[in-house]
């Protein structure tokens, strides 16, 4: 069945004409109404549209239209519009970025219905509590009762968890706010919150609010008082997140091994680690295999590390029921009880399924189920005949999951599953782990974390994401400051600039900086304490490039060689290039640094622009800054220490 929209503009407009769709009901003028469009009809379902417009002399702040379905239809697909389903009646709500309505503008939200026999219309529909021809209704002006029992369930040295009982309203609750004093720090449709970028050893005292969707706000709870703890080890400098991505793969090649975070130092800067990557399956679970291209379960938990290997120092035996990586982070989390490990889902090259996963509600929950299973419980799968794995194996390793879809509704990989509704069934995917990991987190007694990584191409936030919305479920989302320009273009340019850089000869849709990335989500309502600033431990670059403004926005022929891939380079590596014919330049103004030779090209981030970077993030209330990847750095971990350092000061 068709999805896209553009598409059915042109399939149906014919259909349409012979069909004599109208819309329905009549729009009155001055006030808000919600008119349906029937756009095609296949025979045993039908594609239609709701238009929401703003008949009044003031700005409209959120709608909900609801309507019923006739029977023995069923809705199949909604997009642009968040909605749920009980019985036949459907309730839909704007999402972040089509809320506001300005006097005489519309919006609209389409769906897809299934069914059989002879069309019928919804009816019963309603737009933000009066009907949807602008006739007088009844304005639902009741308020949510107060959240009640707010309490304090959990604290570090620089956040407060919090939870609550469920308001109740005559219509629905949609969300609640929490309060520090009369501060907003957190909004939830869920009914706990986690406070960051606290103080240690100092007290707290919250209140919360609760919503709904006419916009009436019930009174405060009764305020509750916390105190965060004294720190412990890894509290993350100045109360921000310090977030590392540790890949499966790096103990190959690059000989980076988990002791290599605690001999450079670096896991006493990091506040969370990211373990990269795990699989989705065709048929959308979370698995582990041995096997090229799929999997690597060697790496993960069976491969037996040596004394000299290992975090501790002790060597791991042949038939211990936990190995490889994952034990060693199991040590290295014994030595820095603060430090939490999150397993990272897909990434560029595993984000194939994920539309697959997340397409219906029982998919997600079995996706969902399956990851938790595996990485959250820790049963692992005895494979090839190992003796590690089993029941519980790697029980407590992971702290829990960032999801790395790349991307929800346009191009990431070649092969990738893309459809029109990703950028709903994202919003329901973090939804679905949130509830399970909330649900497990209660049976155990843990405070499980969902963050996910999220793209700099504004173009990809609005195909993907619903921004505000999914920071409902996020702990914290990590927004990629680097990947901007390489050499899949065929022009030098800066891959991760804070500001766009003078000069810079992209098209305006492709003049990509750290700046534009964040303003993608704040502008779109994100809280700014929850983007955390991803940076880079490497460099991207060209070759055959002319001496020309010193290497800088001038045609190439290829990539740079690299050690592991054309046109990338690890930072350590790069450093190296100093004075063996390279010469290094810096725009201070745009916050970028490049080396040349005459020919080569490398633009990367040192120690200056991590510092750059990091006070940059500081400074605008950001949530901390992300590492891709730890493997890149020194062994002394100069980088780290960088990142660190600008984030302190």
């Amino acid at each position: 069945m068709p999805r896209r929209r553009w598409q059915l503009t042109v399939l149906f407009t014919a259909l349409l004409v012979a069909l004599g769709v109208a819309g329905l009901p009549a729009q009155a003028a001055g006030g808000v109404t919600a008119t349906f469009t029937k756009t095609g009809d296949w025979g045993a379902g039908y594609e239609a549209k709701y238009t929401i417009k703003n008949g009044g002399a003031t700005a409209l702040n959120g709608w909900t239209v609801e309507f019923e379905l006739a029977a023995g239809q069923r809705l199949s697909s909604l997009w642009e519009g968040n909605h749920t389903v009980s019985g036949q009646k459907v309730t839909v709500r704007n999402v972040g970025w089509n809320g506001a309505v300005a006097p005489g503008a519309e919006v609209s939200f389409g769906f897809g219905v299934s069914y059989s026999g002879a069309f019928v219309a919804p009816v019963k529909c309603s737009v933000n509590g009066a009907s949807c021809d602008g006739s007088p209704g009844q304005p639902d002006t009741e308020a949510p009762t107060a959240p009640g029992n707010l309490r304090g369930a959990g604290a570090t040295g620089t956040s407060v968890d919090l939870a609550w009982d469920a308001a109740t309203d005559n219509v629905k609750v949609t969300g609640y706010d929490v309060y520090q004093g009369g501060t907003r720090v957190g909004g939830t449709a869920l009914t706990s919150h986690t406070v960051t970028g606290l103080s240690p050893k100092t007290a707290y005292t919250f209140t919360v609010r609760a919503r709904d969707a006419a916009g009436n706000v019930s009174p405060d709870s009764k305020p509750v008082t916390v105190s965060t703890t004294d720190g412990g080890g890894n509290p993350g400098p100045g109360g921000q997140r310090t977030v590392g991505y540790f890949t499966q793969w790096g103990i190959y090649d690059r000989g980076y091994l988990v002791k290599n975070m605690e001999t450079s130092g670096t896991a006493a800067k990091l506040t969370h680690i990211n373990y990269a990557f795990g699989n989705v399956s065709q048929d959308g679970r979370c698995f582990v295999v041995n096997q090229t291209g799929q999997g690597d379960a060697w790496a993960d938990y069976q491969r037996r590390f040596r004394a000299d290997e290992s975090v501790d120092g002790v060597g791991d035996t042949y038939d211990q029921p936990l190995a490889g990586n994952f034990n060693q982070i199991r040590k290295l989390k014994a030595k820095h009880p603060n430090l939490k490990v999150n397993f990272s889902l897909g990434g560029w090259t595993w984000s194939k399924y994920f539309s697959n996963a997340a397409l219906t509600d029982a998919s997600r929950r079995t996706f969902v189920s399956s990851c938790l299973d595996l990485f959250i419980k820790g049963n692992l799968p005895k494979l090839g005949g190992e003796p590690q794995g089993g029941a519980g194996a790697a029980a407590g390793i992971f702290d829990g999951i960032d999801i790395d879809w790349e991307w929800p509704g346009s191009e990431g990989n070649a092969g990738n599953v893309i459809r029109p509704e990703d950028k709903r069934n994202f919003t329901l995917l973090l939804a679905e782990f949130r509830r399970q990991l909330d649900e497990y987190g209660a049976q155990v007694g843990r405070k499980f974390e969902l963050t996910a990584f999220l793209p700099a191409d504004p173009a990809k936030v609005e195909a993907g994401f619903e921004v505000p919305k999914i920071f409902d479920y996020l702990d914290f989302g990590t927004v990629q400051g680097y990947d901007l320009h390489g050499a899949w273009e065929n022009t030098t340019n800066h891959q991760s600039a804070v500001k766009v850089p003078a000069g810079d000869p992209s098209p305006p849709a492709r003049k990509f900086s750290v700046e534009v990335a964040v303003q993608a989500y704040t502008s779109k309502g994100a809280p700014k304490d929850e983007l955390v600033l991803g940076v880079p431990f490497y460099g991207r670059g060209w070759t055959g490039v002319p001496n020309k403004n010193n290497g800088l926005f001038q045609s190439a022929t290829d990539g740079a060689p690299g050690t592991y891939e054309k046109g990338i380079e690890d930072y350590r590596k790069l450093k190296n290039l100093l004075g063996q014919g390279y010469t290094l330049h810096r725009d201070e103004a745009s916050g970028h640094a490049w080396i040349f030779n005459g020919t080569t090209f490398w633009t990367y981030d040192d120690p200056t622009e991590l510092v750059r970077k990091a006070r940059y993030a500081r400074n605008e209330g950001l949530g901390g800054a992300m590492i891709w990847s730890l493997d890149g750095d020194t062994a002394d971990g100069e980088l780290m220490t960088a990142v660190y350092n600008g984030l302190s000061k």
